[in-house]
């Protein structure tokens, strides 16, 4: 199946280069269905300190946000806020180039993408549906300058329980083992 940003189904992460057409006509879609582009800078998100910044900052996080991964997965995946009322969010990253140096790589998208299956699906971490919230869209797309998507995958595969794949000049991420039960029976 197409990578989409428009379902709520894996991939949850993809990073593509920023001309990639697809990405105009995803976000495009998305905004028509009624949800949400937001925009962060991957120069501001070298180090962890700075990148919950910048993600409370831009997605409305609660003042109790805690500021470490933990508290990312949760806050991105409640809708604490996220500015306003709409529910369906794609988080472009540009220069995310910047990134692929970054040791923390592969633990930032394993914290993406547990946030966007608990989003997509709003599942418990036994795949029980939560009865009070209903899911909404969440993807993450890293947008490249000037290196290929493939310069991303070692790093972007050593975080916990990710599987990343090369598809039509992409990479995708998304969660395997038997702690993330298969989307497709949800959707």
């Amino acid at each position: 199946m197409a990578t989409s940003l428009t379902r709520r189904r894996p991939p949850w992460v993809v990073f593509t280069r920023r001309d990639d057409p697809w990405l105009n006509a995803e976000t495009a879609r998305l905004r028509e269905q009624g949800g949400r582009v937001f925009r962060m800078d991957g120069r501001e998100l070298r180090e962890p300190k700075n990148l919950f910044a910048a993600f409370a900052r831009e997605l409305s996080f609660p003042g109790h946000f805690g500021h470490n991964w933990d508290a990312l997965v949760d806050c991105l995946h409640d809708r604490h806020g996220h500015g306003g009322t709409t529910k369906d969010i794609a988080v472009l990253i540009d220069n995310a180039d910047d990134l692929r140096g970054a040791g923390f790589l592969g633990l930032f998208v394993s914290v993406l993408c547990q946030a966007a299956w608990r989003a997509n699906l709003q599942l418990d971490a036994d795949g029980v549906a939560n009865q009070h919230w209903p899911p909404f869209l969440l993807h993450f797309v890293f947008l490249l300058d000037d290196m290929p998507p493939s310069a991303f995958v070692e790093a972007a595969a050593s975080g916990m329980d990710v599987k990343v794949a090369l598809e039509e000049g992409r990479m995708t991420a998304t969660l395997t083992g038997e702690d993330w039960p298969d989307p497709d029976h949800h959707e």
